[in-house]
């Protein structure tokens, strides 16, 4: 079963640490060039910042990219690239602002901030796991429909159109593994009548 785990929201969070306001942007990607466009936006917003430190993983390639932006070496992009990579979260894009408030806070102290402003908004992200379904579908008579439309569920999979006219057409999706025994049970509750096509794959969260 091919799984991964990313986020649902493109959101931010912020806090203020001696004096300093770091804000946290964060959004689902699926390329390298979402990621960077994603990045000169909150830079072209945030154009008067500090600093704009980010940090990107994406399944494509295993790319993993981070920049401090200005921060002291391994204070700012390493400590956000850990906090997504801990949290094994991929397709993932974050950009943190920094507004300097006139206090230094030492390496110590920028690493615990950036980290925090990772962590924050991953939290408000909201992450979810992906799972690779197939795309499934079948045709049954009204009389079949109520328990082939309950099977479906039963098994895990989720019924995403239903189409009704001489006959009802059912599209759903299913994670592989739950493929065997939905079959044999759509068998036996129809005798064998009602099939399944697969019209490809594609990952929903689960």
């Amino acid at each position: 079963m091919i799984e991964y785990k990313t986020v649902m929201l493109d959101t931010s969070d912020e806090f203020v640490e001696k004096r300093s306001r770091f804000i946290g942007y964060i959004r689902p990607v699926k390329t390298e060039e979402e990621a960077i466009t994603f990045i000169h936006q909150i830079k072209s917003k945030h154009w008067d910042a500090t600093h704009n430190v980010y940090a990107y993983c994406l399944r494509e390639g295993q790319v993993k990219r981070y920049s401090d932006d200005g921060e002291p070496q391994g204070t700012a992009g390493i400590p956000t690239l850990d906090v997504l990579l801990k949290s094994e979260v991929t397709d993932v894009v974050v950009v943190t602002t920094r507004y300097f408030g006139g206090i230094l806070l030492g390496g110590g102290g920028l690493v615990r901030a950036y980290s925090h402003a990772a962590s924050i908004a991953l939290e408000k992200a909201q992450v979810v796991t992906m799972r690779e379904c197939k795309l499934a579908e079948l045709t049954c008579d009204y009389n079949q429909y109520g328990r082939v439309s309950a099977l479906i569920p039963e098994h895990e999979g989720t019924i995403d159109d239903t189409a009704f006219t001489d006959l009802v057409q059912l599209q759903f999706h299913i994670a592989e593994p739950n493929l065997s025994a939905f079959e044999k049970q759509l068998a036996d509750a129809t005798c064998g009548e009602v099939t399944v096509s697969y019209t490809g794959e594609k990952f929903f969260a689960v």
